[in-house]
C-alpha cells in the first residue's frame, strides 16, 4: 500500500512528464512550421506592360525574388508569410496579402514626377516658384531624373489630356511646378483643317497617304485605360487602317478612283464626300525581286517584351513571304552600328531567322549611324528594276549620332532620290516616338504602321504584304476644284500633314505620297452648301482696292450640276513624269441611310476620330452615333477589325465620361 503522500508525488511526476511531452511535440509543431514553405508565383506589369527586375521581398525576411524579362517572379516563402512587397525602379511600392492563394499577379503605378513647366508670365512670379528648368525637384527615383534632366519630350498630364508639353528645352526663367507621370512620349502638333470659302479658294491640294499607324497607337491607349493624346489621333490614318470594297482600275492605270456624296452624319445640312483610290494588284509571284535591308534598333530601350522580341516575331513573318529572287539584309544599331546578317537569299529562311534569333537588346542608340550603315548595304546590291527597301523596326528614341530631326530627313530624301525607299515600323510604349517616325517615312516614300501586338504584325507584314512593300504609284497628288455656284465652303478631314500649295500639283518635282499592290486611300470633304446658314463658311469685307476675280470658265452658271471636280495625278514607279486623271462630282446626294456600308463605316471612324481630338467642327457628333453608324457600316467583317473598332469606341465612350467626371471635381 502507497501512502497518500507517496501517491501526490508520484501523480506529480506523471503530470511534469505530460506536460514535458505535451510541450516537446508543440515546439517540434512550431518548429516544422516556421521551416515549412510554400512557392508563390505571377507576374509583375503596369498599365503600360510587363515589368522586368520588379523585387519580389516576404515581409518581415530577407527572402527576395526579381521578376524576368516576361514580368514572372517565383518565390519560396515560410508558410507563416502574411504579405509579399513589390517594388520597381520609377513605380510605386505595394504591399499584397498572400491569403490561400499560389499565384499572385501585381499592377504597379508610375511615380508621379515634379518637373519644372514654363507658364506665360508678364511678370516675376514668387521667389518659391523661381526654379531653373533643368533642376529637377521631389524626384523619387534617380534614373527617371537623370533620364527626364533637361528635356522631357510628350509628357501630359494624367486624367487631362489638354495639359501637355512636346519640348522642354534650358533657359532660365520663372518656373511653376506640376506633377506629371515619367512618360516620355512624343507627338507632333496638329492644327486642324478649318473650312475655306469656295469663292475665296476654289483648290484644295493634298497627297495621299497610306499610313495606318495612329489608329493601332489610339487602340493600345484606349485598352490600357486611356483616352490616347490628342496629337496621336490623325483621323485619315485611322480611317485608311480598314479596306474598303473599291474596284481596281480597269484600264492600264495603276489607280482607280471612285466618289461617294451623301450628307454629313454630325451635321445633316452639311454634305460629306467620300473620295476612294484603290491600287491595281499584281499576283506575289509577279511582284518584282526585293532588296530589303532589315534595321533593327536594338538599344537597351528595346529590351521589353513588346519591342524586340516583337519586332522578331514580326520579321519572321515578312521571311516566310520571301522568294528566292528577294534578298536580306539585317543591319542593327546600339551604341553602334554593324551588320549581323550579310545579303541573303529569301529562300535561305533558317539562315535569316537564325540571325534574328541571336538579336539582344543593349546600350545606347546610335539611330542616325545605323540609317546611313543601312542605306549604304541597300545601295551596294541595289536592284534597278526591283523594290530597293529599308525597313526599320524601332521605339523611335535616337539618342547617339546624327539624330536631329532635319538632318534624319535630309539623310532620306536624299536615298529616296537614290531608287531606296523607307518603311518604319514603330514598337513599345512609354518612350515611344511617334514625332519622328511618321516624318521619316514620309520623307523615305514609305509607309508608317505601329506594331503592339503580333495580330496587327501579321496585319501589316502578311495579309497587306504587298501593299506595304511594293509600290504601283508614286507621287500621287489629288487637286480638288469647287464650284462656288454649288458650294459655300468646304474642309478636307485630316491630311493636315500632307497638304500641297496649289502650284505643287503640276510640278513632278514636288515629292507626294505612295500607293503599293493593292492599297486603298480614302479622303473625306465635309461641303457646306450654298444657301445653308451656319458659323463656318465665314465672311469678308468687300475689297477695296482690287476687284474680285472672276468666276473660272464653266463654273458661273448656277444651274450646272457640277459641284467639283478632282484632278488626279501620279507617277509610274520608275518614272519621273507624271499622269492626269479627273472626275466630275455632281450635286446629287445620297440619303445616308442608303450609302454604301463602307461609306457609313469611313464616316463613323471620322467621327469617332473628331471626339478624340475634341476637334472644333465636331458639331453634333456624339460616341453613341459613331458607334450606331459602325454598327450600320460593319458589312462582311470576314476578319473582324470592324467588329473590334466597335469595341473601342465603346470603351472610349466609357473613358470620355470618366474623364468628364474627373474634370468637373
Amino acid at each position: 500500500m502507497y501512502s497518500a503522500a507517496s501517491c501526490r508525488y508520484k501523480n506529480q511526476q506523471i503530470m511534469k512528464h505530460i506536460l514535458f511531452i505535451a510541450l516537446m511535440f508543440a515546439g517540434l509543431a512550431g518548429y516544422s512550421q516556421a521551416n515549412k514553405t510554400r512557392t508563390v508565383s505571377g507576374t509583375v506589369s503596369s498599365r503600360d506592360g510587363i515589368i522586368a527586375e520588379a523585387k519580389v521581398v516576404a515581409e518581415g525576411t530577407t527572402i527576395s525574388s526579381t521578376s524576368n524579362k516576361q514580368g514572372r517572379y517565383n518565390i519560396k516563402v515560410p508558410a507563416n508569410t502574411v504579405r509579399l512587397l513589390f517594388s520597381a525602379d520609377g513605380f510605386e511600392s505595394k504591399k499584397v496579402a498572400i491569403g490561400k492563394s499560389g499565384v499572385i499577379n501585381v499592377v504597379l503605378n508610375r511615380l508621379k514626377i515634379n518637373i519644372p513647366v514654363p507658364v506665360a508670365v508678364e511678370k516675376p512670379r514668387e521667389e518659391k516658384d523661381k526654379v531653373q528648368l533643368n533642376e529637377v525637384v521631389a524626384v523619387q527615383s534617380p534614373r527617371i531624373a537623370t533620364q527626364l534632366q533637361g528635356k522631357v519630350a510628350g509628357l501630359y498630364v494624367r486624367g487631362s489630356r489638354r495639359a501637355k508639353i512636346n519640348e522642354i528645352k534650358a533657359p532660365v526663367g520663372y518656373y511653376a511646378n506640376s506633377a506629371f507621370d515619367a512618360n516620355t512620349e512624343s507627338y507632333k502638333g496638329i492644327t486642324e483643317n478649318g473650312f475655306h470659302v469656295a469663292s475665296n479658294a476654289p483648290l484644295s491640294t493634298f497627297s495621299v497617304d497610306v499610313d495606318a499607324a495612329s489608329y493601332s497607337n489610339v487602340r493600345r491607349f484606349i485598352n490600357g485605360g486611356q483616352i490616347p493624346p490628342v496629337d496621336a489621333v490623325r483621323i485619315e490614318e485611322m480611317i485608311n487602317y480598314f479596306n474598303y470594297n473599291l474596284s481596281g482600275p480597269t484600264n492600264n492605270d495603276p489607280v482607280a478612283i471612285h466618289t461617294e456624296l451623301t450628307s454629313a452624319p454630325w451635321n445633316t445640312k452639311h454634305r460629306l464626300l467620300r473620295i476612294g483610290l484603290k491600287a491595281r494588284t499584281i499576283p506575289t509571284e509577279n511582284l518584282p525581286a526585293s532588296n530589303l535591308v532589315f534595321l533593327i534598333d536594338v538599344s537597351g530601350s528595346m529590351s521589353a517584351e513588346n519591342k524586340l522580341p516583337l519586332v522578331k516575331s514580326s520579321m519572321k513573318m515578312l521571311v516566310n513571304q520571301l522568294r528566292v529572287k528577294d534578298k536580306v539584309s539585317i543591319v542593327v544599331y546600339a551604341g553602334a552600328a554593324g551588320i549581323v546578317l550579310q545579303p541573303t537569299s529569301g529562300d535561305k529562311k533558317t539562315t535569316i531567322n537564325n540571325a534574328i534569333d541571336n538579336l539582344e537588346a543593349g546600350g545606347s542608340t546610335a539611330g542616325g549611324e545605323g540609317i546611313k550603315l543601312a542605306y549604304r548595304v541597300a545601295h551596294e546590291n541595289l536592284m534597278k528594276e526591283g523594290n530597293n527597301r529599308v525597313i526599320l523596326a524601332t521605339d523611335g528614341d535616337f539618342n547617339v549620332g546624327a539624330s536631329s530631326d532635319d538632318d534624319m530627313e535630309k539623310l532620306i530624301t536624299k536615298q529616296r532620290e537614290g531608287g531606296v525607299f523607307l518603311s518604319v515600323l514603330g514598337y513599345g510604349m512609354g518612350n515611344y516616338k511617334d514625332s519622328k517616325m511618321e516624318p521619316l517615312a514620309d520623307k523615305g516614300n514609305g509607309n508608317y504602321a505601329y506594331i503592339d501586338n503580333i495580330t496587327e504584325a501579321r496585319k501589316t507584314l502578311v495579309s497587306e504584304f504587298g501593299g506595304t512593300l511594293f509600290t504601283v504609284a508614286k507621287d500621287v497628288k489629288l487637286q480638288l476644284e469647287f464650284n462656288p455656284a454649288k458650294v459655300q465652303a468646304y474642309r478636307l478631314i485630316g491630311y493636315e500633314n500632307r497638304l500641297l500649295n496649289k502650284e505643287d500639283f503640276n510640278n513632278d518635282k514636288k515629292d507626294a505620297g505612295d500607293m503599293g499592290s493593292g492599297h486603298t486611300v480614302t479622303a473625306l470633304y465635309e461641303i457646306v452648301p450654298v444657301g445653308v446658314k451656319d458659323d463656318y463658311a465665314g465672311s469678308v469685307d468687300p475689297l477695296k482696292y482690287q476687284k474680285p476675280a472672276s468666276a473660272p470658265k464653266g463654273m458661273v452658271n448656277t444651274g450646272s450640276g457640277e459641284m467639283l471636280t478632282i484632278k488626279f495625278r501620279y507617277k509610274q514607279p520608275n518614272s519621273g513624269k507624271s499622269a492626269l486623271s479627273q472626275a466630275v462630282v455632281n450635286d446629287v446626294p445620297v440619303e445616308f441611310a442608303k450609302t454604301s456600308t463602307d461609306m457609313k463605316f469611313a464616316s463613323a471612324v471620322a467621327e469617332f476620330g473628331m471626339l478624340l481630338r475634341d476637334s472644333p467642327y465636331k458639331q453634333q457628333a456624339s460616341y453613341a452615333h459613331a458607334i450606331k453608324t459602325a454598327r450600320a457600316g460593319k458589312g462582311n467583317d470576314d476578319e473582324g477589325y470592324r467588329a473590334e473598332f466597335i469595341k473601342l469606341a465603346e470603351s472610349a465612350r466609357l473613358l470620355a465620361k470618366e474623364e468628364q467626371l474627373a474634370d468637373s471635381k
